[in-house]
């Protein structure tokens, strides 16, 4: 089997040649040339080249020519740019390039087999790439503009290593963006770890994400991994990345730099292989201005933006996303799937959804569990119990509102059980202290 070729544009022939006897210890050939003119002629039959290692300053050009070179020809070829210790600019500068990695100098060997193997990798990936970004799947339901243009983005990021911060309104489905760039880019076969940095207590974060050595503080009976460890190869997802403290942002940044961590009692670092994608409905160049974000941790982090769109901007995609999701609701439910009246469809794309994507699903798993099936009209969507428990909801929809029942739940109690539970019928009934048959028996009261 024919070893796969690396493009090395180097113009110190001292450093071409390590780079070529590190190559050969992982199987792979190296083609070196010393200039952005060579490699351009080189990648004149771009399909003899696994992947591309280009030095970022060259004499009649930058790295970055390379890249754009790629980019613009739609080269299916991985490059990753070499730069100076803490150019951090110019990393950033590379991977909005269209660079899939970069490596600081010294390369250790370490650092370059894990390269390697990324690269080839993502190289097969790259071939279906585009096709992949221009359909859409149930994470990505619909075919207004603002979602082409994210599904467009989302596919061009998956192919780098770069850190990527997606930024939107709660429930526009930032965590199912963040699956979508794992599950496209080379590290799909590894794990996919997704942490809520709000949802952590204070004190234990930074043993939960560093992990810690036994007998490190009370309550260390044994080690443990942390969860930078247990997305090793993989990618680490943190949401609401902003509500991380500032001690523990420190010990991220380092994390970020050194691609290692220090468990919590440790004195060594261990290495780690991680992609770290983070997200927030905050803004985090406004947490930097007033102190709350360290800046340094935002560049970081911020190399790529992903600006998920609320779902107000874009009513054309709910036919889609309705259609999905009552399919996806009837096959849970083994029912056959509910159609939407025309009034009812009119009426969700007539409504804001401040909830976005997640309350337009907790809507119609509702309006699924209160109806009899067949047709939705608009007065099963009941939007006016859409916002909190303190609007009123039409009494048309819920005539006993307000009555209650001797020694049984009222019908408003019901109701904030179910939206409490998401709808889950089986749960809700559990909490209530009622059997499952007694409870879609009050269901089905209220729909008359």
């Amino acid at each position: 089997m024919k070893k796969p070729l690396a493009l090395v544009v180097e113009d110190e022939p001292d450093i071409a040649t390590l780079y070529e006897m590190g190559l050969e210890r992982f199987g792979v050939r190296a083609l070196c040339v010393g200039s952005v003119k060579e490699a351009l002629a080189a990648l004149a039959n771009p399909h003899d080249v696994g992947f591309c290692i280009t030095d970022l300053r060259l004499p009649d050009g930058s790295g970055l020519d390379v890249v754009r070179h790629i980019q613009t020809q739609s080269m299916e070829v991985p490059v990753a740019v070499v730069t100076a210790y803490g150019d951090v600019e110019a990393a950033t500068g590379a991977l909005k390039a269209g660079a899939f990695d970069f490596v600081t100098k010294p390369i250790s060997l370490p650092r370059l087999k894990e390269l390697v193997e990324h690269a080839l990798r993502l190289k097969p990936i790259l071939a279906v790439m585009d096709d992949l970004a221009a359909i859409g799947t149930g994470t990505l339901v619909g075919n207004s503009l603002p979602m082409q243009g994210l599904r467009k983005l989302v596919g061009k990021v998956a192919r780098t290593q770069a850190p990527v911060f997606i930024h939107g309104e709660s429930g526009t489905g930032k965590e199912l963006i963040a699956r979508r760039i794992h599950h496209q880019g080379p590290r799909t076969a590894a794990p996919f770890v997704p942490v809520n940095c709000g949802a952590m207590p204070p004190d234990l974060i930074e043993s939960e994400l560093f992990g810690h050595r036994k007998g490190s503080f009370t309550g260390a009976v044994s080690d443990k991994p942390g969860l930078f460890r247990a997305a090793h190869g993989g990618t680490l997802f943190l949401d609401e990345v902003a509500e991380l403290p500032l001690p523990v942002q420190v010990k991220l940044l380092r994390v970020l730099q050194e691609r290692a961590v220090r468990p919590v009692g440790a004195v060594e670092e261990e290495a780690v292989d991680v992609r770290v994608l983070s997200a927030s409905h905050k803004n985090l160049a406004e947490l930097v201005q007033v102190g709350k974000f360290r800046h340094d941790l935002f560049y970081r982090l911020n190399v790529i933006q992903i600006d998920v769109p609320p779902l107000r901007v874009r009513a054309d995609d709910i036919p889609l996303l309705v259609n999905s999701i009552l399919q996806r609701l009837a096959e849970r439910d083994g029912i056959p799937v509910p159609s939407l009246s025309l009034d009812a469809l009119q009426a969700l794309q007539a409504y804001d959804f401040p909830g976005n994507v997640r309350e337009l699903e907790n809507l119609l798993e509702r309006c699924v569990a209160l109806s009899d099936g067949g047709v939705l009209d608009a007065e099963h969507l009941m939007l006016d119990a859409a916002r909190p428990f303190s609007t009123e909801f039409r009494p048309s929809v819920f005539p006993e509102m307000h009555e209650t029942t001797s020694g049984e739940p009222s019908t408003a109690q019901i109701l904030q059980v179910l939206e409490a539970h998401r709808w889950n019928r089986t749960r809700a009934a559990e909490a209530l202290g009622m059997t499952l048959r007694q409870l879609r028996y009050r269901l089905a009261k209220l729909q008359g």
